[in-house]
């Protein structure tokens, strides 16, 4: 049996909701990607070029600081991986995330919350910063997606 983990970036309740609801539906372990500085509502206003997110998904290059790590990565074999979908693709601290954490042979599978835009690159991005590890399309769900659809889902990668 797969030992999995769901791990989360979520800078407002609905990525948390949605990675909460998989873990139980699926009995992973959850863990919980917070940023060394919390994203204050002036942090993510996407219409301000000086707000922090804007400058931080303009850099490519950018890598916010995390608070923890997880420990003990390599007892998963699988991750779900969660974030809001910014800018058409995955926070920069979810790179920060990958790169931090050994992911060879693990099966990485993204999911995400939106405002209204799909998951973009971020799957071949990830798999980028992970080329050892196999990287799935991924999916985007409503912040209030019930559980049984999100185990229908995950069931496909375990």
């Amino acid at each position: 049996m797969k030992k999995v983990l769901v791990a989360y970036f979520s800078a407002t309740a609905a990525t948390k909701h949605v990675a909460e609801v998989l873990a139980e539906s699926i009995n992973a372990d959850l863990f919980e990607i917070v940023p060394e500085k919390i994203y204050t509502n002036a942090d993510l206003d996407w219409a301000d070029n000086q707000s922090r997110s804007t400058i931080e998904m303009k850099d490519r290059t950018c890598r916010p600081k995390i608070r923890t790590r997880v420990r003990d990565m390599e007892q998963y074999d699988v991750v779900f991986l969660g974030f809001p979908i910014w800018w058409y693709r995955e926070p920069s601290i979810i790179d920060t995330f990958v790169e931090s954490h050994k992911m060879d042979g693990k099966i990485i599978v993204p999911f995400a919350t939106s405002g209204g835009s799909g998951m973009g690159d971020s799957h071949k991005n990830i798999q980028t910063l992970a080329p050892k590890a196999k990287v799935e399309e991924g999916e985007v769900f409503d912040a209030g997606e019930d559980a049984k659809k999100l185990k229908k889902w995950a069931k496909r990668y375990l």
